[in-house]
């Protein structure tokens, strides 16, 4: 079988030239990925450990979720492995949960959620409803942090049918 370009060696010449400089630049994104903007993602707050960290900044704040209309129980050690203790973590099931830092960074609720885990991308987003001690949040996913305070989001699945949560029998 003959390849395009393998019998003129200009042509065979040109060709792996070719290879060998898109295979110089694949390389090079490689190690730019690797040394530069994974170490650098890496040092972020809500993605680094703080197990040798002096962290002053602390706080506590309680958070409850509601999927489809049912309260999700917040897992403990959210956060907390064998290997690395993040900035944001839960040490019960209670609902309490603590952040700490070198300074403020100001988390917020979206980072909790996805030191979580939560799949936020299965949910609706234009349904999506995050309360602050009990009001309507407007910054939504992007809500601020905030030590004592009481974070409650309201979460419904892209696949989940609303109208068996409706009665449609007529008031009385």
């Amino acid at each position: 079988m003959k390849w395009p370009g393998a019998t003129d060696p200009y042509k065979r010449n040109k060709t792996i030239r070719f290879l060998i400089i898109s295979a110089g630049i694949g390389a090079a994104a490689v190690l730019m990925t690797t040394m530069i903007v994974n170490p650098a993602i890496g040092n972020q707050p809500h993605n680094a450990c703080i197990d040798d960290l002096d962290t002053p900044w602390k706080i506590s704040f309680t958070f409850e979720m509601v999927k489809d209309g049912l309260k999700a129980e917040v897992q403990p050690n959210i956060g907390i492995t064998e290997e690395c203790q993040r900035a944001i973590y839960t040490l019960s099931n209670d609902g309490t949960v603590y952040a700490e830092w070198t300074e403020n960074p100001n988390f917020e609720i979206g980072h909790f959620l996805y030191i979580s885990g939560f799949q936020i991308r299965d949910m609706e987003e234009s349904k999506t409803e995050i309360f602050v001690n009990d009001k309507p949040s407007e910054h939504g996913l992007k809500t601020p942090i905030q030590d004592g305070y009481h974070y409650k989001a309201v979460f419904i699945s892209k696949g989940y049918d609303e109208s068996k949560d409706r009665d449609f029998l007529p008031d009385n």
